[in-house]
């Protein structure tokens, strides 16, 4: 039930028919008796900048999540933002401060992160290639940076962005190793798909199977189905993983935590939302 005492958070976005978030919280907010929603509200790029400033002028407005194609253009338009959302370069959370400034950060490689953690892997001192460094790839190679990788592989078909992102790196973890150019997986702890191959059918595999090892952790961020024909590869060759949907969901507890909500864990989340 919205009342007049409930703590709006806005999902922006656009368009918003692909939104799965409030099918996530609310059911969650709901059963817990927390008093907030998430609502989705379609903003087009043009308009963006001005609706963000004055949505935020709302007295029942709490935070808001960003979503595509906002996220990169939210960090010019913030007070703060944390070391993770410098790094990838853009933002998926925003909340109001005490004080009236807008605080951002970057949960999408947190998720990441939370995920390959509760599944027994260790992530401090490892070694880890990412393909893939657009939004969501940088968002992971920030989680892994300051989770305490030893060696980060960055390889993305763009050099462009590959190099940004190694950059950006440097700057804020400059004991990190970081490289960039190659997407052999041979000697890597963990190997992540973080580009778009998989969605579609007939996509060819974005690294090559035979040089991952059994031992490798490998993790996937398409989410457009759970076991994507990379999964199957690595799944047949003995490696663990971690699916893409388990990023999303790892995710929430850390934005709950972040908008100062009681948090939950990622399996309680699945048992009560409403994805149909």
């Amino acid at each position: 039930m919205i009342t007049g005492t409930t703590k709006l958070i806005a999902h922006l976005g656009y368009p918003t028919e692909s939104f799965k978030a409030p099918l996530i919280y609310n059911p969650y907010f709901e059963k817990n008796g927390i008093d907030a929603v998430v609502v989705p509200m379609g903003c087009r790029p043009e308009d963006y900048p001005a609706f963000l400033k004055l949505l935020f002028r709302l007295s029942n407005i709490h935070g808001a999540l960003i979503t595509m194609p906002h996220k990169i253009s939210t960090m010019a338009l913030l007070d703060e933002t944390s070391t993770n959302a410098k790094v990838a370069g853009s933002c998926n959370a925003v909340r109001l401060s005490s004080d009236g400034r807008l605080i951002g950060d970057m949960f999408d490689g947190e998720g990441f992160v939370r995920g390959v953690l509760r599944k027994g892997k260790k992530v401090e001192g490892a070694r880890a290639l990412i393909a893939g460094a657009g939004g969501v790839g940088s968002a992971i190679a920030a989680s892994l940076a300051q989770a305490g990788v030893e060696h980060l592989a960055i390889f993305d078909a763009n050099q462009t962005t590959a190099t940004a992102l190694l950059d950006r790196l440097r700057k804020y973890y400059p004991q990190l190793q970081v490289t960039v150019g190659s997407a052999d997986p041979e000697g890597f702890d963990i190997v992540v798909n973080a580009t778009p191959l998989g969605m579609r059918r007939g996509d060819p595999l974005p690294i090559d199977i035979d040089r991952i090892s059994p031992s490798t952790f490998v993790g996937e961020v398409v989410l457009t189905r759970e076991i994507t024909p990379f999964l199957e590869a690595v799944r047949a060759r003995g490696c663990a993983f971690q699916v893409g949907t388990d990023m999303l969901f790892e995710q929430i507890p850390a934005y709950l935590e972040f908008f100062e909500f009681p948090t939950t864990t990622a399996d309680n989340l699945r048992a009560i939302a409403k994805l149909g």
